[in-house]
């Protein structure tokens, strides 16, 4: 009985968690993922241990 209690009150921890972090991901995609979409494309493509011919 208290596994079944403990788990509604994690899924209820859970969904507020969600609904509290939805703001500050919106933010964070839209301020964060723009400088890092220009930046992290080129750097995602070149890795110089991979492309490095000896």
């Amino acid at each position: 009985m208290f596994r079944a209690i403990a788990d509604v009150l994690r899924q209820i921890g859970a969904a507020i968690a969600t609904v509290v972090t939805l703001p500050f991901r919106a933010l964070a995609r839209l301020f964060g993922g723009a400088s890092r979409s220009g930046r992290g494309g080129a750097g995602r493509t070149r890795r110089p241990g991979r492309t490095r011919r000896v």
